[in-house]
């Protein structure tokens, strides 16, 4: 009887193992019989099967696969501070946003090509002219969109693809300008406009049912007449997504009701996937889960009101004309690596000298120390080279961190901003930089410069 119980608890263990073990599990998707799961968006859910990290090895590299043309120039400097400048994140694109039939700029939009007298470009559809953009947005599928007057623009990794600008009114049904617009970082990735007191609601490029609505409706707190707006996902399946408004010089936060359950999730990913949610939960595992809930936890304590942009974005000036998220990536680990750091030690007719033959004092052992070899700091001393020592610092490794940059968009200028610390990135060149060259491919115009 003895021997039977062991056997009946051997084999019950054996299934409870089964049941919650990835083996065979990785490529088959979300399951609603099991009790964990092991697809790509369980880590989010909070619902992996314990073996999952290393069962289902297939998952994307942290980041490394997620290109951004600007990095390989500033990677050089400093990864940790300064790890992306040029904004484009479009490394995943598959279509174009809206669903509508192909648009023929009217003779008004585009030079004429045949002899006779030409209709001049409008400046706001001309991409080079400086205008000041209404508005910046990466819809879920990864393609990105720069609104201005009338028109809109789809842009690559760093210019404007053929065939744009288009009219606003003829794929998105809105007459421009707009003041705002953003996508939801969800399973869903549902996109908004905003224009004047009415907002408007997309999916997959087609307008929802019962929209235009009023922003005071859908959006209570939030004034009219934004100059700006941007989304962040949620740091957990619990926590709640956010938009920040900007108008004037300050910001508001807004938090979303709803969120989509694990198995709708798993449902809405299969018919339309959100390339902007999937690379997000990609990135996604236990290491940084507590990171993430403090990247994306949003403005504490009472944010029903609205909060001044130049105490919180600092090196920000309100006002801003667009804000867009950019692309979230993870850190690569830097080894340690000893950093000289100058130290003033007294030199030759001054107290404390060394007089020859005389014995040095003895220091520490795990203090290393030598004489500086690099002119830049013996100028400092003015030449005294016996008063400058370089002291050896090890430092602690920088381990891998979750990174999301955040777009401001002012005149013909923009700013990257670190969404953890709200502070303007330090870069060379550094920050604000002009849009025309870094975002729309636009050559430098030198034409009034001095010959």
């Amino acid at each position: 009887m003895h021997l039977r119980a062991i056997l009946l608890l051997a084999c019950v263990a054996t299934a409870l193992a089964a049941e919650e073990s990835c083996a065979g599990r990785c490529d088959a998707g979300f399951d609603s019989k099991k009790k964990c799961q092991c697809d790509s968006k369980c880590g989010f859910y909070r619902s992996c099967c314990v073996d999952y990290e290393t069962t289902c090895s297939h998952k994307i590299t942290r980041g490394d696969t997620f290109h951004d043309p600007d990095y390989d120039t500033e990677v050089q400097d400093s990864v940790t501070t300064m790890p992306s400048t040029v904004p484009p994140e479009t490394t995943m694109r598959t279509t174009a946003g809206p669903k509508t039939t192909t648009f023929v700029p009217k003779a008004s939009t585009i030079a004429a090509t045949t002899q006779g007298p030409t209709t001049p470009i409008d400046p706001e559809a001309d991409t080079c002219s400086g205008r000041t953009f209404d508005s910046f947005m990466q819809v879920k599928n990864g393609s990105i969109y720069a609104f201005r007057g009338e028109y809109f623009f789809e842009l690559d990794e760093k210019s404007v693809l053929p065939g744009y600008p288009k009219l606003i009114k003829d794929v998105w049904g809105i007459s421009g300008p707009i003041d705002a617009a953003f996508t939801r970082i969800n399973c869903q990735g549902k996109t908004y406009i905003f224009k004047g007191n009415k907002y408007w609601r997309f999916e997959d490029g087609i307008l929802d049912d019962d929209y235009p609505r009023d922003i005071s409706v859908g959006f209570q707190k939030i004034p009219d007449d934004v100059d700006a707006a941007f989304a962040i996902p949620s740091g957990n399946h619990r926590d709640k997504e956010k938009v920040y408004f900007f108008k004037g010089d300050q910001y508001y936060q807004y938090e979303f009701k709803h969120q989509p359950s694990h198995e709708e999730c798993a449902q809405m990913s299969k018919a339309s996937p959100s390339v902007l949610f999937n690379h997000y939960t990609d990135l996604y595992c236990d290491q940084w889960t507590d990171l993430f809930d403090l990247l994306f936890q949003g403005v504490q304590g009472d944010h029903s009101g609205p909060r001044f942009i130049r105490k919180d974005w600092v090196g920000i000036r309100p006002p801003v004309d667009a804000v867009m998220a950019g692309r979230l990536y993870i850190t690569p680990k830097i080894p340690p690596t000893p950093t000289p750091t100058p130290r003033y030690v007294p030199g030759p007719g001054r107290a404390y000298k060394k007089r020859r033959g005389q014995k040095s004092r003895r220091r520490p052992w795990w203090r290393r120390q030598k004489r500086a070899s690099s002119w830049g700091l013996l100028d400092l001393f003015d030449d005294d080279f016996d008063s400058v020592e370089i002291t050896m610092v090890e430092e602690e490794p920088k381990a891998n961190q979750p990174v999301q940059n955040v777009y401001f968009f002012k005149k013909d200028k923009y700013y990257r901003v670190d969404l953890k610390t709200k502070i303007v990135d330090y870069a060379n060149p550094p920050y604000p930089r002009p849009i025309a060259k870094y975002w729309l491919g636009c050559k430098e115009d030198t034409s009034w410069a001095e010959k």
